[in-house]
């Protein structure tokens, strides 16, 4: 009986976060759709520098403590403005490269990105009033 109540408790979780078989993550929400996880430079390169929405890159780590706070906020402000920007997660210890290339001396760093340019930059945590200021600079609304 309590393997059942345990069984059934588990499989009416939200299956957020799930992986794929290809290893990109996958969810129920809208706003899942619109951030993902860089896999590597060649992905970074087809979903991000020749994306054709403006886009917001967040390198982060997972040891990074103002990171997990500002990860979520963004994917929460992201995810409102249903589709008008995409949000690109990139692990810098997975992709040293990556945050090598684009000058990443700290963690978050996040880059708003037009048609394959940086056009605007902050380092640190941020509220929620100027990440919506930012993304609204980078949509132009």
């Amino acid at each position: 009986m309590a393997q059942r109540l345990a069984l059934q408790r588990l499989l009416s979780l939200p299956t957020r976060g799930l992986l794929a078989p290809h290893g990109r993550a996958f969810g129920t929400s809208a706003g899942r759709r619109n951030t993902f996880n860089v896999q590597d430079g060649s992905d970074f390169q087809d979903r991000v520098v020749n994306s054709p929405k403006p886009i917001v890159v967040d390198f982060h780590a997972q040891w990074c403590g103002p990171c997990k706070i500002l990860g979520p906020r963004l994917e929460k402000l992201v995810a409102k403005l249903e589709g008008k920007v995409l949000m690109a997660k990139v692990d810098i210890d997975d992709h040293t490269d990556l945050a090598i290339e684009y000058e990443v001396s700290a963690v978050p760093t996040v880059l708003a990105m037009k048609n394959g340019d940086v056009v605007d930059k902050f380092v640190g945590v941020k509220d929620e009033d100027q990440l919506e200021a930012f993304l609204k600079k980078l949509i132009g609304a």
